[in-house]
């Protein structure tokens, strides 16, 4: 049983998109919670690895897996990695995404395959590569999608930021239903705005953003959207399946 300290102590994490701001967060969280974690990211491995030596330097253990999930090759070859390094995982955490900017009328068609390819495919390739090791164990295990407010509230220039997360819930609910049997749960996280560094390719926060009201009148902060994670993934949310948690200060009510 795992302490009251340490509720990961045992388990070994994933977390994609993981160099930096709520993925950067979320590995550092279960970390200290005691997990084991891969820490995977697409390009940048300097702050991958540097993810990795703060998490090493704290006493934890941790790993840099590097590649970009929406190859079809790449999560099998992270699922191996894993395997040989920790002896597979229980938490898997599908944070990795891209930001774009652009009108319907505007978007191409790579363009919006793009968005898609990273979020929605990656998750389902992360899941086939990943979900016959939570399987295996015997264990259970945890499976949670970021999503994003974006895809309830609508905002413009960012359609195919918001399908892909709609597809994310989507495959939530259906995987929740059918790994139940498993004792593998399966949630969307919906951030609101949070507080983050954005690379110069997601250009400015949206307009619609700035412009609606947050009830608690503030963004939130990426150490929130990790205890949340953490709280799925732990021994406390184990009854928490098929859902979406939105984490956004009021922005969106469900």
């Amino acid at each position: 049983m795992p302490s009251e300290s340490l509720p990961l102590q045992g388990k070994v994490a994933l977390v994609t998109g993981a160099g930096r701001n709520i993925g950067r967060a979320i590995a550092l969280t279960l970390a200290r919670d005691g997990a084991s974690v891969l820490v995977n990211g697409r390009a940048d491995k300097a702050a991958v690895d540097a993810v990795v030596a703060e998490i090493v330097a704290a006493g934890g253990k941790a790993v840099a897996a590097m590649g970009d999930v929406s190859d079809p090759q790449v999560p099998a070859r992270l699922a191996d990695q894993a395997a040989k390094a920790f002896g597979g995982v229980d938490i898997l955490v599908s944070n990795a995404g891209l930001r774009r900017q652009t009108s319907f009328l505007d978007m191409s068609f790579e363009e919006w395959r793009e968005i898609l390819s990273v979020a929605l495919d990656g998750a389902f390739l992360l899941g086939k590569a990943f979900i016959p090791q939570m399987v295996a164990k015997g264990q259970g295990g945890a499976f949670v999608a970021i999503s994003g407010v974006s895809t309830h509230v609508g905002t413009p220039n960012r359609c195919h930021v918001s399908a892909s997360k709609s597809g994310l819930e989507g495959l939530m609910r259906a995987l929740a239903v059918e790994l139940a049997p498993h004792r593998i749960t399966c949630n969307a996280l919906a951030p609101g705005a949070i507080e983050t560094a954005r690379a110069a390719s997601a250009g400015p926060a949206p307009a619609s953003r700035m412009n609606r009201p947050i009830p608690l009148k503030r963004f939130g902060t990426v150490d929130e959207i990790a205890a949340m994670v953490r709280l799925l993934v732990g021994p406390q949310g184990t009854f928490i399946t098929g859902q979406t948690i939105h984490v956004n200060g009021g922005e969106h009510l469900t």
